[in-house]
């Protein structure tokens, strides 16, 4: 061990420093009476001594049969096998069985039988099935898992309403500081009907298991508040100038940091009528957020009235506190959306210099010409209005066409980028990322989109393991798209999937228009699509139209599928077809054609379907007259000399869009789409 803290590989992969804590361990998901641990500043886990010295491999009297192995959730959810709670992060696995064990029963297995006279007058067992039950005892809950059970009674009890391993038994009653009338007892299982189920100190909400609680005021307190109290009286703080005061009791105060109401124990000074949420204590002073470009900073009093909160863009109350920039007069954010974990790198940035990079993408030679940093070796000259959407004429930074739109050509090489694209600057911040992003320009792997899950070879905004293609990496509020042209969107991310209006698809992280009562909605992948695209499906460009209502059945004419009108679609010039977006673009349509992508078994060229006679692609290469056996079916393989084109459940067999791909070494093998590689 040394003064940077400790390697524990089997543990976590940042080093860790030893530390006391009495809060939740987030290697088992339990409290301990002693809280001698391990930290991780850079991800704020905590874990417990006990569990940081977990053994790789070891027998368990639960399991005998086989060894079990030390494994990390890696967010995923696991059970425990044992007591049936939720596993933190680590746990102990035999694979062979697919047993999985959490560290609390790992290191406290429960007896298989027990004896607890002051609960039941019989010897309880463990049951080793998961049930519903009834629980008998105080909490008298109804729960999933494995209970206790008395056979002779045939009752059923909560494990930890019943049995404490002897190393963690806590005190049945506690006088506390923060509640001298009476003594606080300790409780197990479910919280009282008539409890509002939080903590009177923290204001966190009480899980189900131990808990301390006095009946009599209805006063309850989790066992980091017991165990470790917050102070009673705080200074020298960055949040206020003076002292302040816990008042623990329920009060319904106005948070003079971050605007926002509170109902309990808040921190007060009186000489100043200055209340404040415990969670606010420590609010940093100067941040990045990933909804500006510039530095943001924590002000005690916003003082722009009618102002509306960058993040959320719910009203701010201007006489409280917030974060707003010093270079942006109008611009203002609640403290709490400032400092979520998906707007705030973590980075507190007072006194740290404020680097001047040169964000901007090309140097201006003349009125029409440039020099972009991404081609550096020679100039680009602008010409409006662009070409008839010729093909073989595509942007290096998004692959698309040039269709109708004003480009920089070399004009000593084929190097081409639309006018908007030359824009993009070399560095900038999205709301999908907190880190800012660099525009990469000299890399030519396939990457996958994190914002639209588009398959990409293109210019990049990229930062560690995250990129984004040009198209969703230049997003930045407010966006304004042609489907929504009366309100501005923004990225406001729900909690789950929701439903996007273009492609009727529920998606992670939407545009949202915030207008009350409308409830437009796109995700990147809508808001993206080109506005006019080509296809040989028709002589004109094809427009892109956000969906109609009308009446009749629909079909895309590249597919011979129904298509839903109200979903989003391509149409021609005299709007008499609809065509489905992804037949239109396909899976490759951010693949420059001519580039090469490889995998680990093959690598195909990537090439326009401008062939005369379709290729087949090459996902099934059957013999006609032969039988294919799937599932325990037959079917005969037979020549498509049908009028009416057949339907392939798997694949089309004709490879259908406009890029495909073409394995390496060979005449004839095609793939039209993810699906069929």
């Amino acid at each position: 061990m040394d003064s940077e803290g400790v390697l524990m590989p089997l543990i976590h992969k940042h080093r860790m420093m030893p530390w006391n804590d009495l809060r939740r361990g987030d290697c088992c998901g339990r409290f301990e009476s002693i809280g001698d641990g391990y930290y991780c500043k850079i991800c704020d886990i905590f874990v417990h001594k006990k569990c940081g010295e977990s053994a790789e491999y070891i027998e368990h009297p639960s399991h005998p049969n086989h060894t079990l192995q030390l494994l990390s959730t890696r967010g995923n959810s696991h059970d425990c096998d044992l007591c049936g709670k939720n596993i933190g992060d680590l746990f102990y696995r035999c694979e062979i069985c697919d047993f999985d064990m959490d560290l609390y029963c790992a290191k406290y297995p429960p007896p298989e039988v027990i004896n607890i006279s002051k609960t039941h007058h019989h010897k309880l067992n463990l049951l080793k099935e998961l049930i519903q039950f009834d629980c008998d005892a105080k909490c008298g809950t109804n729960d999933y898992g494995f209970p206790y059970k008395c056979y002779e009674c045939d009752l059923f009890f909560h494990k930890d309403c019943v049995w404490h391993p002897p190393e963690v038994n806590h005190t049945l009653e506690v006088n506390h500081s923060y509640h001298s009338l009476h003594p606080l007892k300790l409780h197990t299982g479910q919280l009282p009907n008539y409890s509002d189920r939080k903590c009177r100190l923290c204001a966190k909400e009480i899980e189900v298991g131990l808990f301390y609680h006095c009946s009599l005021c209805n006063f309850t307190l989790d066992m980091s508040c017991v165990l470790n109290p917050p102070q009673r009286y705080l200074w020298n703080l960055k949040a206020h100038d003076h002292q302040l005061t816990l008042l623990p009791s329920l009060r319904s105060f106005l948070c003079s940091a971050c605007g926002l109401n509170g109902d309990r124990s808040p921190y007060i000074c009186v000489q100043c009528d200055f209340m404040i949420h415990q969670v606010c204590l420590h609010l940093p002073r100067v941040i990045n957020i990933n909804r500006h470009d510039h530095r943001v900073s924590r002000t005690s009093v916003l003082g722009v009235v009618n102002s509306v909160c960058g993040v959320c863009r719910q009203k701010v109350d201007w006489t409280c506190g917030g974060f707003s920039c010093p270079r942006c007069p109008g611009y203002a954010a609640h403290s709490l959306c400032a400092t979520r974990e998906d707007v705030w790198n973590g980075k507190e940035l007072e006194g740290v210099p404020e680097e001047i990079e040169d964000i901007e993408p090309y140097v201006v030679i003349d009125e029409n010409t440039i020099q972009h940093f991404s081609h550096k070796e020679h100039y680009l000259r602008l010409h409006v209005n662009g070409v008839l959407c010729d093909d073989n004429k595509r942007c290096s930074a998004c692959t698309h066409p040039i269709c109708l739109q004003s480009f920089y050509g070399c004009m000593d090489c084929d190097f081409i980028l639309h006018q908007n694209c030359a824009g993009f600057l070399r560095m900038k911040w999205h709301v999908l990322h907190n880190e800012r992003l660099t525009l990469v320009t000299n890399e030519t792997e396939v990457f996958k989109c994190y914002a639209c899950e588009r398959w990409s070879n293109g210019f990049r905004y990229q930062q560690g393991y995250k990129s984004f293609d040009v198209r969703c990496g230049s997003i930045s509020e407010p966006f304004f798209h042609p489907s929504h042209p009366d309100h501005p969107l923004y990225c406001i991310l729900p909690y789950g999937k929701i439903f996007c209006n273009g492609c009727y698809k529920f998606k992670y992280g939407m545009l949202v228009c915030v207008e009350y009562e409308c409830n437009h909605l796109i995700c990147f992948n809508c808001a993206t699509l080109p506005p006019v695209v080509k296809h040989r499906v028709d002589d004109h460009p094809l427009s892109l139209c956000y969906g109609e209502k009308a009446s009749g059945i629909c079909w895309c004419d590249i597919c011979e599928a129904k298509a839903d009108p109200e979903i989003w679609f391509y149409t021609c010039k005299d709007q008499r077809a609809s065509l489905h977006t992804s037949c239109v673009l396909g899976d490759f349509s951010g693949l420059m054609p001519g580039s090469t992508l490889k995998s680990a078994s093959n690598s195909s060229e990537v090439l326009l379907n401008n062939i005369v006679s379709r290729p087949f692609c090459s996902f099934l290469e059957l013999m006609p007259g032969s039988t294919l056996e799937s599932a325990g079916k037959s079917v005969e393989v037979v020549l498509n000399k049908s009028t009416s084109r057949p339907f392939c459940i798997s694949c089309k067999l004709h490879c259908i869009f406009p890029i495909i791909l073409k394995r390496l070494g060979t005449s004839d093998e095609y793939f039209c789409s993810i699906l069929c590689i």
